[in-house]
């Protein structure tokens, strides 16, 4: 039975094509903006999905070239869809298992690798029903040293990995990180408000670097009630303005 999907627009032209087994969330903007990613780069997302964090920064400011990779085909598809009718170049999807990359990967030559990866370690929780929900949330293909092995192949010196996770497993990628080469150089946590706990971190390792971590300011995404300026930049290209500023 064919997979239902819903072209859902995000601005500037640019479609993405959701289902019930991929969809996007908040963290796909917060990654995106945090990773602080350059006209120049060339890009490869780990586990793109329907892929909206390519297709994001083909609408806010489209690097050199993006490699959207997952394992799974339905996913590629989504992906593909939502290149066609944004009417976009410069996104190649690849359908392929992080672990072994594909033939002409660009091993070492990488600028950026960016993954929003499954949030629980496999065997944890509820597991979803379906395979693709689980595959997604749930480490059934991949774990925090997979990713980062895999990162760190493809990066070149000075590359960096950006990922984001439950604070939960923060140790689990720092550590994952460390062991693969890539040193944590960036870290901030996102909360619900000032008051609450955060319900999600976002680090960078940057491949060949010296220790020295950076703590930025929590993302805070409500304050009395409303969309913090902060974030309601999320959904505009003014986050980018801004960081292009400061570079």
């Amino acid at each position: 039975m064919p997979v239902q999907t819903k072209a859902e627009p995000i601005g500037g032209g640019i479609i993405v094509h959701t289902s019930e087994e991929h969809r996007f969330g908040t963290d796909a903007f917060l990654l995106t903006q945090f990773s602080r990613y350059r006209a120049k780069d060339l890009v490869c997302e780990f586990g793109t999905g329907c892929g909206i964090i390519p297709l994001l920064m083909q609408k806010y400011r489209p690097p050199k070239q993006i490699y959207a990779l997952d394992i799974q085909a339905q996913a590629i598809a989504q992906t593909t869809q939502g290149i066609a009718d944004s009417h976009v170049t410069g996104i190649t999807p690849v359908l392929a298992d992080l672990k072994t990359l594909w033939e002409d990967a660009p091993i070492g030559q990488t600028d950026l690798v960016i993954c929003n990866p499954p949030y629980q370690p496999c065997g944890s929780g509820y597991e979803c029903e379906l395979d693709a929900q689980r595959i997604a949330r749930h480490g059934v293909h991949c774990s925090p040293e997979d990713v980062c092995t895999s990162a760190a192949k493809l990066l070149n010196s000075g590359g960096r990995l950006c990922v984001c996770g439950r604070p939960e497993r923060l140790p689990d990628y720092i550590c994952a990180m460390r062991n693969a080469g890539l040193e944590p150089k960036r870290l901030q946590f996102v909360q619900k408000n000032a008051a609450s706990m955060p319900w999600l971190f976002l680090l960078e390792g940057k491949k060949g670097a010296k220790p020295f971590l950076q703590m930025e300011k929590p993302f805070l995404m409500y304050e009395n009630g409303a969309l913090t300026a902060q974030a309601q930049a999320l959904y505009t290209n003014r986050a980018q303005a801004e960081q292009e500023a400061v570079q």
